[in-house]
């Protein structure tokens, strides 16, 4: 009954331009001022507004997006949501996000569609299982699930991939995270929306910042393409423009901006069982719901603000697709992106402080931004309500640029997404 009555619904809006729909969150005209304002109206910060009202009882807030809400980085990723990293004080960060992510759906209300499929590291040789051995044990000391395969388990949990005599690096085995999997970029992104406008948060689209108002040392304000909002506190969450903005407060960061390609196929009927990487060829896969195929690889390094991909990226990791998996090498493409992602030294997030009093910071995730989207506003919540560190939060600081003490990911966890 339910289900025809839906389907008439549809219809019907459909017939009168959808102008019967209720608005999912108001578009109001900003205040001159609030107890916090938020930059960027993407997941990161949604998911802050989210958590200012819950987790702090704040509702004075404005987020303010110069676009519109999860036009940026929310909505160019392959969605993959994991925690399979090497040092403590990422599995920290990264799995108290997946173990958000569990419970979001019913937090929210709303069905950010996290899928837990699992996720294959794959090992293509004895160097690698001893590698990959490695890194199972320090998941593991640091509280996160994985199992070791060999190869045998590898071909049976995913028979599609190249087991044949010709390929160029064969596998030996692989690490599998089964609580890893996927999620709906733009329902993550609309169910916290709707969450922080239900509090009483306002959410204001096409409101770019252009500069801020600074006072005795101390930001007190944003003037905005509709004009100055002044907060007691701000935080900044826009992703691969983190260091364009802070430059406009005179903070410097040690970032650096790439595009970061995607593509989508065709739909397929089922093929793969889980999210596969496979580094050598630095190209990973999954298959969405609709049976379309997500693919993605390494960064473009070429410094860029270009939401759009290449040709040579292209090609390097199609290719790789097609050694992965023959079977896959005729399936077409729809669509091909590319998101503007941030980078840091040690390919790990800045979050806290930014040097300049009563502005912080949640940027520097590089290719872990949407996996980080709860946790990212669980923190940048704590620091604005609070102006202290969380205890996951602290190693995240941009002062290790300055005290040496790094969390290397890049080459700990040789991560290519």
């Amino acid at each position: 009954m339910t289900r025809h009555y839906s389907a008439f619904n549809l219809l019907r809006e459909g017939l009168r331009g959808h102008k019967g729909w209720g608005r999912a969150w108001r578009s109001p005209e900003p205040k001159s001022a609030y107890d916090i304002v938020i930059i960027g109206g993407g997941g990161h910060g949604l998911a802050t507004a989210h958590y200012l009202v819950r987790n702090h009882g704040i509702t004075n807030v404005a987020v303010l997006e110069k676009g519109w809400l999860g036009g940026g980085n929310t909505g160019r990723n392959t969605t993959v949501i994991r925690s399979n990293y090497f040092y403590p004080e990422s599995a920290a960060l990264y799995d108290m996000s997946v173990q958000l992510y569990e419970g979001l759906s019913r937090e929210l209300n709303y069905n950010v569609m996290f899928s837990q499929r699992g996720m294959l590291v794959t090992a293509h040789s004895e160097p690698d299982m001893e590698m990959a051995a490695r890194q199972l044990n320090a998941m593991r000391l640091n509280g996160v699930d994985a199992e070791l395969l060999d190869a045998d388990q590898v071909r049976r949990f995913e028979p599609a991939l190249n087991f044949g005599p010709n390929m160029r690096f064969p596998i030996h085995g692989g690490i599998l995270q089964k609580r890893a999997g996927t999620g709906r970029h733009d329902a993550v992104a609309w169910g916290f929306a709707r969450s922080a406008d239900a509090g009483g948060v306002d959410i204001i689209q096409n409101c770019e910042v252009n500069e801020f108002i600074v006072e005795a040392g101390r930001c007190v304000g944003v003037n905005t393409s509709k004009g100055e909002i002044r907060a007691d506190a701000i935080g900044a969450a826009v992703a691969g423009h983190s260091s364009a903005l802070m430059k406009k407060a005179g903070v410097e960061l040690p970032i650096n901006s790439y595009a970061l390609q995607a593509f989508v196929s065709e739909p397929l009927k089922p093929v793969l069982n889980s999210v596969v990487l496979c580094p050598p060829f630095g190209t990973y896969v999954s298959q969405s719901d609709k049976g379309g195929l997500v693919i993605g690889g390494g960064l473009d390094r070429v410094p860029s603000y270009g939401q759009r991909g290449n040709m040579p990226v292209q090609e390097a990791v199609l290719s790789g697709l097609a050694e992965m998996m023959p079977s896959l090498s005729k399936v077409k493409l729809l669509r091909h992106w590319a998101g503007i992602v941030d980078v840091t030294p040690d390919s790990s997030p800045i979050i806290g402080p930014s040097g300049l009093d009563g502005l912080y910071l949640d940027c520097g995730w590089g290719t872990g931004g949407f996996k980080a989207i709860p946790v990212g506003g669980w923190l940048l919540a704590h620091l604005l309500a609070t102006g202290k560190h969380h205890e996951i939060s602290r190693p995240f600081d941009r002062n290790r640029f300055v005290s040496g003490y790094l969390i290397d990911e890049g080459a700990a966890s040789g991560i290519a997404h």
